[in-house]
């Protein structure tokens, strides 16, 4: 089953879904991870009635864990309100990615969850989870 999941991250991590940014969006926020280089920015565009993801893109430039979670979270949110992304968890995206990540990797494929999260919110950075991972977002 992990071979599955392998072949899903490195689909999304060459072919993204999603991937760039929008002109007119409402929500922008971009965060890096200092440790590994990973870069993720996410434009999220709300619908009329100012909750609802409209249209989402995200950019940046990372390895293949963060690039192929950003690329999901993007596919995960679409549709979805503010108060709902702000419910997601480092739970779900394991999920999405589907195998198992030491400490370091899990810093890869929580960074776009983060920048979500932060955008949601409308802050100007997340004091949620530390660096063990040991608080939900």
């Amino acid at each position: 089953m992990d071979d599955f999941y392998r072949e899903e991250i490195l689909e999304h991590y060459t072919h993204p879904h999603n991937y760039g940014t929008l002109a007119e969006s409402d929500i922008s926020h971009e965060e890096s991870n200092p440790l590994c280089g990973d870069q993720v920015r996410f434009d999220i565009k709300l619908d009329g009635d100012g909750q609802t993801v409209k249209d989402v893109r995200f950019s940046g430039v990372g390895c293949a864990i963060s690039k192929a979670s950003a690329s999901m979270l993007t596919d995960l949110i679409q549709g979805m309100t503010l108060d709902e992304i702000r419910t997601l968890t480092k739970e779900d995206v394991l999920e999405e990615l589907g195998i198992d990540l030491g400490p370091v990797r899990l810093k890869c494929a929580l960074l776009p969850l983060k920048v979500v999260k932060v955008g949601a919110y409308g802050l100007e950075e997340w004091e949620g989870e530390d660096s063990a991972g040991e608080e939900d977002w």
